[in-house]
């Protein structure tokens, strides 16, 4: 929707220009929760804390991206609540790294101040990232679910 809206698409190279966001990523360090019980947790920690992190910039979408705003609200809740469950699902969820009010405002504010011009590219740039979080998300959970006794 956003490239067909407003002209932005993937191989856009301004957007690879503005890419300074430092989104939350699941990486193959993080094990992708496939390994032994303790490279699991600190998945199931990096994955809760990415999602934590990744509130913060879904409210700027939701503040930002007007015409969509039910449907970023909405992404927003499940977003937080699938944190907590997660959260919930490691063995120790005191590890999670869930930012603070200070960062969070610190980090609102600076995307805040993005031109106008660059806006529409980090809100795109933001979805694709999640995007990308939330498929490496699914595949850790689905993995978890079907080789371990969680119930997710």
């Amino acid at each position: 929707q956003m490239c067909k809206k407003f002209t932005i698409c993937q191989n856009s190279m301004e957007m690879l220009l503005h890419n300074n966001l430092n989104l939350p990523k699941v990486t193959e360090e993080d094990g992708f929760c496939l390994l032994k019980r303790t490279v699991e947790d600190k998945c199931l920690r990096k994955i809760s804390s990415g999602l934590y992190t990744f509130h913060t910039y879904l409210k700027y979408v939701q503040e930002t991206f007007i015409s969509e705003n039910q449907n970023v609200e909405s992404l927003c809740y499940s977003t937080e609540h699938l944190a907590r469950t997660i959260r919930q699902m490691a063995i120790n969820p005191e590890e999670v790294i869930i930012p603070d009010a200070p960062t969070q405002e610190s980090l609102h504010t600076k995307l805040k101040s993005t031109k106008a011009w660059t806006e529409k590219i980090t809100i795109h740039l933001i979805l694709r990232n999640f995007t990308s979080f939330m498929e490496k998300t699914v595949r850790a959970v689905r993995y978890l679910k079907n080789t371990r006794s969680f119930s997710v």
